[in-house]
C-alpha cells in the first residue's frame, strides 16, 4: 500500500483541518456526489463548496447516527474476523494522483493481504442484496471503489447495521474499469472547479439548499427572468398542487381501509403503516420503503 498512497494525517470529520485537506481533492463521499449517486450531496452543491461559495456540508441525522455507531459495528466485525487486525488509519492521498483522497473507516491487516472496512447503518434494506455479495447501494460501491483505488487495495469488506439491529457483511472487489471511470469524472469535475464552469441545476435536494445559500441577502429590487423559466415554474407549482391533492386523497382512503389496524399489505408486502401522532394528535400514515423491482 505504501507504494500507492501516502498518509496525510488524522482529522476529525467535519473539522476545519479535515475540510482544508479535502478542499484540495476528492474523498470517497465526494466522488459519489460527482457521479450523481450521493443521497446527501449533489454535483452542484459540491462544486459550490469547492469554490468556497457556500459553507461545508452540515451533518444530518443519518451521518450523526453512523458516526456514533461506527465503533460498535467495527468491533462486531473484529469479533467475527479474528484473522484480521482491525485499526483506524486516518486520511490518505494517492501518490500519483494527490487529489485522490481516502479515509477508510478501518484498515484490515491479514496474513496474506491488506484490505479495508467500510461501516454503514441502513434505515432500510431495499438497496442491499444478499449477504456476502457485492450487492450494495450504488453510492456505497462508488465510495468503496474510490478508497480501494486510492490506497491500491483489492478488497473491501462492508459491514452494515440495520434498523432491526441485524449485522450484515458484503464484499467489494477493486475493478479497473470502474476505477478509471471514477478517476476521469473526478479530474473533469476538479478542472471545472478550477475554470469556474458551474454544473447545471438539477432536482437534488442538496442543489436546492445550495442555491438558497448562495444568496442569503434579499435586496428590495426586481429582475426580469426568461418567459420559459417562468412558465416552467408555474407549471411545476400547479403539478405539485395536483399531486399533493391526489396523495392526500389516497392517504385518506388507505387510513380509512386500515381502521384500527397498524400496517397495510399487498400480497404480503408492506405498503404503509399507521404511526402515533405527537402530543396526543391523531395517528398519521407513513409509506413503507419500496422494494427493488416494485412498480
Amino acid at each position: 500500500m505504501k507504494a500507492s498512497a501516502v498518509r496525510v494525517g488524522s482529522f476529525e470529520p467535519g473539522s476545519r483541518e479535515w475540510n482544508a485537506v479535502r478542499s484540495m481533492g476528492l474523498g470517497g463521499s465526494e466522488i459519489a456526489a460527482v457521479m450523481n449517486m450521493s443521497p446527501y450531496e449533489s454535483t452542484f452543491s459540491l462544486w459550490n463548496r469547492k469554490r468556497g461559495l457556500i459553507a461545508a456540508a452540515p451533518s444530518n441525522d443519518a451521518m450523526r447516527r453512523g458516526h456514533r455507531l461506527e465503533s460498535v459495528v467495527a468491533e462486531w466485525f473484529a469479533e467475527q474476523h479474528p484473522e484480521y487486525r482491525v485499526r483506524r488509519t486516518g486520511m490518505w492521498a494517492n501518490r500519483q494522483r494527490p487529489w485522490q483522497l481516502a479515509t477508510p473507516d478501518r484498515m484490515l491487516t491479514g496474513l496474506a493481504e491488506r484490505s479495508l472496512l467500510k461501516v454503514k447503518t441502513a434505515a432500510d434494506l431495499f438497496e442491499w442484496g444478499r449477504r456476502g455479495t457485492d450487492e450494495v447501494p450504488d453510492y456505497v460501491r462508488c465510495q468503496v471503489m474510490w478508497q480501494l483505488d486510492t490506497l491500491g487495495l483489492n478488497r473491501a469488506h462492508v459491514a452494515v447495521l440495520t434498523t432491526n439491529l441485524e449485522f450484515r457483511e458484503y464484499l467489494v472487489e477493486w475493478n479497473l474499469t470502474e476505477a478509471e471511470t471514477l478517476r476521469a469524472a473526478a479530474r473533469e469535475f476538479l478542472d471545472s472547479v478550477d475554470r469556474g464552469v458551474r454544473p447545471e441545476i438539477d432536482e437534488h435536494a442538496a442543489t436546492h439548499r445550495a442555491v438558497r445559500e448562495l444568496h442569503p441577502e434579499i435586496d428590495d429590487t426586481e429582475v426580469e427572468i426568461e418567459a420559459g423559466l417562468a412558465e416552467q415554474y408555474r407549471a411545476a407549482v400547479a403539478d405539485h398542487k395536483r399531486a399533493e391533492a391526489v396523495k392526500l386523497r389516497a392517504t385518506s382512503e388507505v387510513l380509512d381501509a386500515l381502521g384500527r389496524h397498524r400496517r397495510a399489505l399487498v400480497d404480503g408486502e408492506s405498503v404503509a403503516i399507521r404511526v402515533p401522532g405527537r402530543n396526543g394528535a391523531a395517528p398519521s400514515l407513513r409509506p413503507s420503503p419500496m422494494q427493488a423491482g416494485a412498480a
